[in-house]
């Protein structure tokens, strides 16, 4: 037999599945067997290298588990529409009840153009004054708008820095249209990728509004949160998990997205938990790279026995000392960043008992 021909099997055993992923040789491929044909293809999907043959198939196309990428079965092209791209597709033939495949035979991997999303430029801080973004996550229904104790703080935090010649921008996250994160880093680390693959995928994912201002925009973050169930809102969260995205290229590429920036916070409820809530925060950020101002939130709450809420709303919106509590929380987080400022950041960060993957390569070769 011509030693170009691998021997990956007996067709009794490869034909009980649709699609595996199997080694012939050296390479590693996806196989499947559809309508008594087995199809052969590189398992290493174009996109960041997923593997095909962990995928499910659609009619004659390979879906990536990753972030569902297509490709024939056969050929290795690309799904219509996107066949500038392909897999390396190998031929495959049934000798004596066992299958093969040809490996020196592979069509070539072809990557089409693809240009790159926005928000995966370099982060370059642009010459200006102290930018200052806040983010509500009030999960209040934004058509049938209502007093807010937390965005009222935070109206009142952005308006004391904004008199102080700082940039400020609102983010109300129940005003934007975004998918909750699919999880694809529990599949593997190198699956959660920046940008965030759903916004690279999806057009109309709207949490690119808070990427740009995270990574590229802001040099203070003020985060206002309502507390729910002693917790930070549903809102909260589901932006957390999306988040994942930033702080992942530290353990994947020993990339930290986020570099001399602030954060600070705003936690109102009706009932307990601030320093739970504040906890989660603070531990959160700091993950992604933030620092943190002396005294880095400002909290009210009435407490668990206290169900008045009629009465916590109103001292939340007449309390004067709450308010200027806000203002003085983001003079110290601006009073922060304007020391950063004057700093270059380390080319490298130690993470103390945590370190990254060695990168590797996105795609391999056939």
């Amino acid at each position: 037999m011509d030693e170009n021909w691998v021997d990956v099997g007996a067709v009794e055993d490869l034909s009980t599945s649709r699609l595996r992923r199997c080694r012939a040789g050296r390479i590693d491929i996806a196989l499947s067997f559809v309508d008594g044909r087995f199809g052969a293809v590189h398992n290493a999907c174009n996109h960041v290298g997923g593997p095909l043959g962990e995928g499910t198939l659609e009619g004659d196309y390979v879906v990536c588990p990753w972030h569902q990428w297509k490709f024939h079965r056969v050929t290795g092209y690309g799904e219509p529409g996107f066949d500038a791209d392909r897999v390396p597709a190998f031929p495959v033939k049934v000798e004596g009840g066992r299958v093969l495949v040809d490996v020196a035979s592979a069509s070539p991997r072809q990557r089409g153009s693809h240009a790159p999303h926005p928000l995966a430029r370099p982060p370059r801080r642009a010459e200006g004054p102290v930018r200052v973004a806040g983010i509500s996550t009030t999960a209040m229904n934004r058509d049938a708008p209502r007093y807010s104790g937390s965005d009222d703080l935070l109206a009142s935090a952005l308006a004391a820095v904004a008199g102080e010649g700082c940039e400020t921008r609102l983010i109300a996250l129940n005003a934007l249209r975004f998918d909750a994160c699919e999880g694809y880093y529990s599949k593997a680390a190198r699956a959660c990728t920046w940008p965030c693959s759903i916004t690279q995928m999806r057009a109309d994912d709207e949490l690119t509004e808070v990427y740009e201002a995270l990574v590229h925009w802001a040099d203070v973050v003020l985060v206002a949160t309502p507390i729910r169930w002693g917790q930070a809102s549903a809102l909260y969260f589901k932006m957390a998990e999306r988040l994942n995205c930033i702080q992942n290229q530290i353990t994947t590429h020993n990339r930290v997205l986020i570099r001399n920036k602030v954060a600070s916070f705003i936690i109102v409820g009706g009932q307990d938990n601030v320093q739970g809530v504040a906890g989660q925060m603070l531990g959160f950020f700091a993950e992604l790279g933030f620092q943190f101002p002396p005294f880095p939130y400002v909290a009210h709450s009435r407490g668990w026995s206290a169900e008045d809420m009629e009465r916590n709303v109103a001292t939340v919106r007449d309390t004067k000392e709450l308010h200027d509590g806000a203002a003085d929380l983001a003079r110290r987080a601006i009073e922060l960043s304007r020391r950063l400022l004057r700093t270059e950041p380390a080319d490298s960060v130690a993470r103390g008992g945590r370190k990254a993957h060695s990168p590797r390569r996105d795609v391999g070769e056939a």
